[in-house]
């Protein structure tokens, strides 16, 4: 059996396995400070709207074995629950291409976040 020195020996500076000694030594390598804009590259939605309606709709519809005239009640609730959605939706989507503040929003499009980055510079 052949033994190899490099596998006994203890972990050196030179091993990235090794086990870090706090505290790790902070390096700057570019200024700490905020930019003047933000870019648009994350602001896609990902979510799916009325659900719950789709699937109570698709279960009457299972039950019902595909008759739509059993269903009316869930077909017409999905309808208007999609309606309500794409119209809240459009609006925000008109507030955020024109970048229009709405106080008390979570979530903003970077077209708001630079109007607040206009209004309130970041300081250097």
């Amino acid at each position: 059996m052949r033994l190899y020195p490099f596998l006994r020996a203890s972990p050196s500076n030179n091993n990235a396995r090794a086990p870090q000694r706090e505290p790790v030594p902070f390096q700057m390598l570019l200024p700490l400070s905020l930019k003047k804009t933000v870019s648009g590259k994350g602001d896609k939605l990902n979510e799916a709207a009325c659900m719950q309606e789709m699937a109570l709709m698709f279960a009457c519809f299972k039950k019902s074995e595909f008759n739509q005239q059993e269903c009316l009640k869930e077909v017409s609730e999905f309808k208007s629950c999609y309606k309500s959605y794409s119209e809240k939706m459009s609006t925000l989507r008109k507030q955020g291409k024109k970048g229009i503040l709405v106080p008390g929003e979570k979530k903003l499009t970077h077209r708001q976040m630079n109007e607040l980055l206009k209004r309130f510079p970041p300081k250097k």
